[in-house]
């Protein structure tokens, strides 16, 4: 279960971005299968070529940011709708990710990367490298939580909520959705980038399909742990991201077929999107919401009575 915990976290990533597009932003971006292999794939290429894996991590990162500002763009200047924007990116990335690499594959066996010491010293998938990955979650839910809390960030907020509102406020919402996108993407180009190191290799079907198994770690999440702070919703979906890989890799490991992974992942979307909408959720939710809004205040809670003074004395 190691791996799995070790892959729930380094998909967070990917899934922190998705947040911010489909909860944040209310924008359905599919160019999430398109950027995660470019993130991976411009990082493989660089590393191969004898780049630092520094570098060559923060060059997927900026990678996948240009993939969504495209997306940004072709919707906000080009006034193309926000699925069919994100259908084009990721359809161009599919040529372009196979114009960066060369080949379908591009191993990275015998290459220095980020996560060559824990490799090599043979912590990699040990207790130490979960908390590594931890640790990169950390920074990167923090960093969001205080971008969320900036100016921007509530601007980028105040767009998703309402954007005529936003509009009517001052805000440029054209901007916030390039700006939201482009964030976005660049997140899970990072995260394609770090998969690709601790996988060993880009492919180029290693996106396919990803923007379900982001979806189901942010709704999955959502589901167990609801709140209306955003420190809440980001701790939401890491936890998310953690379950839907325990899932997949407790599918796997009882027998059943790898190629039906993405059919449970669309079903576990299913059950998250349907489930907390039953009548025993439901009531189960506003029985909590009724007693967090009216307190059971009894006798020792409430205030005495004052004893009558002045004119009403007598």
């Amino acid at each position: 279960m190691i791996i799995a915990l070790q892959l729930g976290l380094l998909y967070a990533v990917m899934a922190l971005g998705v947040y911010l597009t489909y909860r944040v932003l209310d924008f359905p971006d599919l160019t999430v299968d398109g950027s995660f292999t470019t993130g991976a794939s411009v990082t493989s290429v660089l590393i191969v070529g004898g780049q630092s894996p520094l570098l060559a991590t923060v060059a997927g990162l900026l990678a996948g940011a240009v993939a969504g500002c495209v997306t940004g763009l072709l919707h906000t200047a080009g006034r193309i709708n926000p699925l069919l924007a994100g259908i084009l990116t990721q359809i161009a990335l599919y040529s372009i990710n196979l114009r960066i690499m060369g080949k379908a594959n591009v191993p990275l066996l015998g290459q220095t990367t980020l996560l060559s010491p824990l490799r090599d010293s043979g912590q990699l998938t040990t207790w130490v490298g979960v908390g590594v990955f931890a640790g990169v979650v950390l920074a990167v839910g923090l960093v969001t939580v205080w971008f969320l809390g900036t100016d921007m960030g509530v601007a980028l907020r105040a767009t998703g909520d309402n954007e005529a509102m936003a509009s009517s406020q001052g805000v440029s919402v054209d901007r916030a959705k390039v700006l939201g996108l482009t964030i976005s993407n660049a997140l899970v180009g990072l995260c394609g980038a770090l998969v690709a190191q601790f996988a060993g290799f880009a492919d180029i079907s290693m996106g396919i399909g990803l923007i379900v198994a982001g979806l189901a770690s942010v709704i999955i999440g959502q589901a167990l742990l609801s709140g209306r702070t955003v420190w809440v919703a980001v701790v939401a979906v890491v936890l998310g991201s953690i379950v839907y890989r325990g899932v997949i890799q407790i599918a796997l490991g009882v027998g059943l077929n790898p190629n039906d992974m993405k059919l449970i992942s669309a079903v576990l979307v299913v059950v998250a999107l349907v489930l907390p909408r039953t009548a025993p959720l439901r009531q189960w939710r506003r029985l909590r919401a009724s007693r967090v809004a009216v307190p059971d205040l009894t006798e020792t809670d409430a205030p005495e009575a004052a004893a009558p003074t002045g004119e009403a004395a007598r």
